[in-house]
């Protein structure tokens, strides 16, 4: 029996605990990110008062979790020498992991992905796939390097975007198949030897955090659409009504045909006070209708009176 060691936080963490588990490996060691991120006495308040999904779903197991400051520390490396894992298991990690600690594991230290790479590395591809309007995307698992999600893969699978996804949507459905995954790739490993197949750094692409968030209607109702739909839970694509930001939610937006006598990009051809929507023109001649809000959260009981006072059919935004 593979003896693993789980670090990351969220969904992908918990998924990656759920897939060791199915593969019936011995999980020796967990370490969650609320370890690093808040002092011991802040934390184990936290735990008490507030506990997390992650913690929650830790004592649920009765999972041993390794108490450190940090990957890096000197701790963390004494008791992952005294744990002796065969598999060391990353989902969703900020810290570059050295090689003093991801070189420990009997077999390998691995970190799950949720993109198909060489494509798309970096912190939240389920953003950036969506907002580049691609048809695929997927979930891989590679070796540990020196590098961020540069190492040798050992599994992928793919995973199909659809039109209505946003980045909710899309990661809750990559968590789920990489639990799959990392069922059949454990299992496989404590019965033969995978062979790593090198990333092809020529077709690697990287980006960083979500950026660039207001929306242009001068480009297409998709480019928009895909951008108000990506950047959700984590924050929310905006546009200007003179110097009134708003909001953009996914609920309630969607792209209809231009029927109307506008034809310029920008134009309001329609408002909805009840369903809080806003339709504009852009640039491909198709509609964006935007269901919106006051940017400022304080501001947004206000949205409808907003709408029926300050926004009328034929303005330009």
């Amino acid at each position: 029996m593979l003896k693993v060691v789980i670090i990351g936080y969220g969904e992908m963490f918990t998924n990656l605990i759920a897939g060791t588990l199915d593969a019936d490996c011995e999980i020796v060691g967990v370490f969650r990110k609320e370890m690093v991120k808040y002092n011991p006495i802040l934390r184990e308040l936290k735990d008490i008062f507030a506990p997390s999904q992650d913690y929650n779903y830790i004592r649920s197991y009765n999972l041993h979790e390794i108490n450190a400051r940090g990957v890096n520390t000197e701790k963390f490396k004494k008791e992952l020498l005294k744990l002796n894992p065969d598999i060391i298991l990353v989902g969703s990690w900020g810290e570059r992991i050295s090689k003093d600690i991801y070189s420990i594991p009997k077999i390998a230290s691995i970190n799950a992905h949720p993109s198909l790479l060489p494509k798309y590395r970096g912190p939240n591809p389920y953003f950036w796939v969506i907002r580049n309007q691609e048809q695929t995307t997927g979930v891989s698992f590679h070796l540990l390097d020196g590098d961020y999600d540069t190492g040798a893969i050992l599994a992928q699978e793919e995973i199909k975007i659809y039109p209505s996804d946003t980045g909710k949507t899309l990661k809750e459905r990559t968590v789920l198949t990489a639990r799959g995954v990392v069922c059949e790739l454990l299992k496989d490993l404590s019965e033969d030897i995978i062979i790593p197949l090198t990333q092809a750094d020529h077709k690697s692409s990287y980006y960083s955090h979500p950026c660039d968030l207001e929306l242009d209607f001068t480009k297409s109702a998709d480019e928009n659409y895909a951008l108000i739909r990506s950047i959700y839970p984590w924050g929310e694509a905006y546009f200007y009504s003179n110097i009134t930001c708003l909001a953009a939610l996914p609920a309630g937006s969607k792209i209809i045909e231009n029927t109307t006598k506008y034809s310029e990009p920008r134009t309001v051809t329609g408002v909805n006070t009840h369903n809080k929507t806003i339709d504009i023109l852009c640039g491909d001649n198709k509609i964006l209708r935007i269901r919106c809000e006051h940017y400022k959260k304080y501001d947004r009981p206000f949205t409808k009176n907003y709408l029926k006072n300050e926004i009328k059919i034929g303005q330009i935004l």
